[in-house]
This record gives structure tokens, sequence and C-alpha cells, in this order.
């Protein structure tokens, strides 16, 4: 079993690398709010429309965000040489993945989530519904962030890899966007939650184990 002080010592690392270069995390809260903004353009201003869309909207939006620095998180590493050195380091290539995983999570999914009351106050989302957005937002985050470390690594050193990336993670995000929304949208007709945030919560339960270990197989093969 691999011992927990290399894991939390590489996700340090991961968390100072993106503190020193926070262009990526920037990048991703601004495309989610510039297209949380776009709805009230092409819907019109009215809030009854923008509260029909802002479920769906907020997913969607959140996740196409999440996807962007999807394409560097074993790119960079494996440009540099760094990727062959953490795999010779006595860290298994799960445990590596899943390191990555965490801290795609910690430096784009946490800043997507503290932006989202901007987002939702754009899409006239009523405020009883922002505890619920924030939840299922912070699930479906989790999941792609699982799931695409899993997609970056099998794209690794593919040509195009970063066209490919979405292709293959984006089918397998539906069953989070679907979920998601019907929790934002129950809480803002004043219906329960629960059922489908546990539903969320279930896939991210699965895709914990999971998306790790195809992701390290991925490195091994690589």
């Amino acid at each position: 079993m691999t011992p927990p002080r290399p894991w939390s010592a590489l996700l340090a690392q991961e968390l100072r690398l993106a503190a020193r270069h926070p262009g990526d995390t920037l990048a991703a809260v601004l495309f989610f709010v510039l297209v949380a903004a776009l709805f009230p353009f092409g819907s019109g201003p009215a809030p009854e429309a923008l509260a029909r869309l802002a479920p769906g909207a907020l997913v969607a939006s959140a996740l196409l965000a999440a996807l962007l620095p999807l394409d560097r998180l074993f790119g960079a590493d494996a440009e540099d040489g760094t990727l062959d050195q953490l795999l010779l380091s006595g860290l298994s290539p799960a445990a590596l993945a899943g390191a990555k995983a965490a801290a795609h999570f910690l430096t784009t999914g946490v800043p997507l989530l503290l932006a989202t009351p901007v987002a939702a106050a754009m899409l006239q989302l009523p405020v009883d519904a922002w505890p619920a957005a924030l939840a299922a937002l912070g699930l479906c985050s989790a999941f792609l962030s699982l799931l695409g470390t899993a997609g970056a690594a099998l794209t690794l050193g593919a040509r195009r890899g970063g066209a490919l990336l979405p292709l293959l993670v984006l089918p397998l995000a539906i069953p989070a966007v679907i979920f998601g929304a019907a929790a934002i949208e129950a809480a803002a007709s004043g219906l329960p939650v629960r059922p489908m945030l546990l539903l969320l919560g279930a896939l991210v339960a699965a895709a914990l184990p999971l998306a790790p270990l195809a992701a390290g197989a991925a490195l091994r093969e690589g």
C-alpha cells in the first residue's frame, strides 16, 4: 500500500505550482462567468426565461470551464521529464493520478464554486436555490476532476490530444449534468433535492477508485 506521505507531498507540490502560476485557475473562472453572462443575451433578460435556463446553464458552464486546464494536467510534467521521475519515485501510478485529480479539484473546482453566486445572480437563479447549486456543482466538479484525470492520461502523447480530451470526457459527464441540473431545478421549485445529490454522490463514489486506476494504467503503458 502506498504510504500517505509521498502522496500528500505531491499534492502539496501541485498546489504550490498552481499558486505560483494562477493563470489556468483564473482562465477557468473567467470562462465560467463569461459563459453564464452570455445566456441573458441569447434568451433575453426576462427573469422567468433565465430562471428556467439557469440550472442547466450553471452546470454546463462549470464543466466546460473545468475542462480548460485538463490538457496540461500531465502534459507539462511529460514535457520536462517530471512525469518519468514521479513514476520511478515509488508512488504508484494510480496514487499519482489521484493526487493530480485532487489538485485539479482544489485549484479549479473550488474557485468555480466561489464564483457560482456571481453566475447564479446573472442567471436570475433564486437565492434559496444557491446552496443546492453549490452542492451540485461541487459534486459535479469532483466527478469531472476524476473523469478528466483519466481522460488526460489516456490522451497523453496523442496527436491533438487537447481536442480529443473533451470528446472523450464530456459524453461520460452527461449523467452528472443531468443530475446536477435536476438538483438545482428542484431547489428552485421547492422540491426535495436530496435524491439528486445522492445520485451525484454515487457517481463520485464510483469514479473515486475507478478513474485513478484507469489513469494509472494509461500512465504505466504510456
